[in-house]
């Protein structure tokens, strides 16, 4: 492998931030840190909500700025979302953002064109209205349309001017054929998407272009798989939560599931860095405290999360639970509220204090993470021993601890950074300087810090409190 030392940066975009990450690869460790950070906030428009691309631009090139002498480059990015190129290659409109309300009410429209059933045996993804194919049912543009362009490799078609879809943010389009590993052509023909509008799937780790003599890498575009790529001693008995503004609950295969169980468990199976599939369930994450942190700053409470985790451990247990996934939870603004509604319509108690609203939230991630868990285990037919935790939850011991007495399982936690490690171990892959994600994952191990979080003793109150859980969400 290569023996000069190679410095690169990783673009990690959440939706609701940004940052660069600049390491430098020397004698088989690597050493990083972030040069730069930004609050990537949605533009509205004409009653609609989009990706603010001119301003993520104008933060990539001050990040390139700071970072200095670099070899490379990459992009990991939330999934789904997309642009849409016209004949000269300039975008026809800002992108939309997948919470954007325009497909709240498309599927009933979509599934007369294909039924649920027959789009998920094709497709393996958990069919939810923000997913790719449906963002496009709605799009106006699609007729003028001559490229699609999924975020992270808009991003670096904009720097390099070369047009490429790297396989894993392909995976979460509802377009993608896991079995065939390329486009669908069923689902592209009953839906009328011309086939060159998608470019040619490239595979993660690819030199894809150069932008003033740095090399664009096209990395695991889909943040999620990034970070699976970064888990240290990844194996069959470990499942997997990427814990962010989503959870990504799940774990890694060699074959696709696309049957009828799975297919009404909402799982879904899409493409890891290292060829294998990830299987796996997404539910809304972080992204609820984020926005009732939010909300209580717009109401003159300043409050930083570590307060947020306080004020709900000083808060009555197992007081009242929530669906994250509720369609009432999901859209910008008023969570304080939304959380309060929910309980009441529920006919739970309703909780009053900000500290019983985030322990609500908190308790019901954990519960809806054992419920992931045992759909994830009843599809499979294993049983996983440990829970490995990467991401920004990582940070959140109470969170943690909450899935560990949840499942019942040790939880592993770290590396937090395990997204943009991904993104760097893979660009490491694309110069030659490291083998494998393999390798990359033996580097992890020695240099990360993981915490390890066991389970409590109660039993009792914990399966208890889960019961309820599962009567709440069938009530909504």
């Amino acid at each position: 492998m290569g023996t000069n030392d190679k410095t690169v940066v990783a673009f990690d975009f959440g939706a609701s931030s940004g940052r660069a990450i600049k390491a430098v690869y020397r004698d088989g460790q690597i050493q990083y840190e972030e040069i730069h950070r930004f609050d990537n906030i949605p533009v509205e428009k004409d009653g609609h909500i989009f990706h603010d691309v001119d301003m993520i631009m104008r933060e990539i090139h001050t990040a390139i700025e700071r970072a200095g002498k670099i070899d490379a480059l990459a992009f990991d990015t939330w999934g789904v979302d997309y642009g849409l190129l016209d004949e000269s290659g300039e975008l026809l409109e800002l992108p939309f953002h997948y919470r954007d309300h325009r497909t709240d009410d498309c599927l009933s429209d979509v599934y007369a064109v294909m039924p649920a059933g027959e789009l998920y045996q094709h497709t393996g993804n958990q069919i939810m209205n923000i997913n790719t194919l449906f963002q496009l049912f709605c799009d106006k543009n699609l007729p003028g349309a001559k490229t699609l362009l999924f975020m992270p490799d808009l991003f670096g078609y904009l720097l390099s001017g070369k047009k490429v879809c790297e396989k894993t943010i392909a995976s979460t389009s509802q377009m993608f054929d896991p079995q065939a590993g390329d486009w669908s052509r069923e689902v592209l023909d009953a839906f009328g998407i011309n086939s060159a509008l998608l470019p040619k799937i490239c595979k993660s780790g690819t030199v894809t272009g150069e932008y003033n003599g740095i090399k664009v890498i096209s990395v695991a575009g889909h943040d999620t798989q990034s970070a699976v790529a970064a888990i240290p001693n990844m194996d069959a008995d470990t499942a997997f939560l990427s814990c962010g503004t989503w959870s990504l609950f799940g774990c890694e295969l060699d074959a696709p599931i696309t049957g009828k169980e799975s297919f009404e468990s909402a799982l879904s199976n899409e493409m890891g860095a290292n060829g294998k599939v990830n299987y796996l369930k997404n539910i809304t994450g972080l992204w609820l405290i984020q926005q009732i942190r939010r909300d209580c700053r717009q109401m003159g409470m300043e409050y930083s999360y570590a307060q947020l985790e306080k004020l709900a451990l000083e808060s009555e247990p197992f007081r009242c639970f929530v669906d994250p996934d509720a369609p009432m939870l999901f859209s910008h603004g008023n969570l304080l509220t939304k959380v309060a509604d929910f309980c009441r319509q529920t006919g739970q108690s309703e909780p009053k204090t900000v500290g019983e609203i985030v322990r609500c939230v908190y308790q019901s991630l954990a519960m809806k993470y054992r419920y992931a868990l045992e759909q994830i285990e009843h599809c499979t037919s294993k049983r996983f021993i440990r829970l490995a935790l990467i991401g920004g939850g990582t940070k959140d011991g109470l969170l943690c601890q909450m899935t560990a007495d949840s499942i019942n399982r040790p939880v592993h936690a770290g590396p937090i950074e395990a997204t943009a490690l991904g993104n760097i171990i893979l660009q490491l892959i694309a110069l030659g300087e490291i083998k494998d994600i393999e390798e990359g994952r033996s580097i992890i191990a020695r240099t990360e810090k993981i915490k390890q979080y066991i389970p409590v003793q109660e039993r009792n109150q914990w399966d208890e409190a889960y019961s309820r859980f599962l009567e709440i969400m069938d009530r909504q």
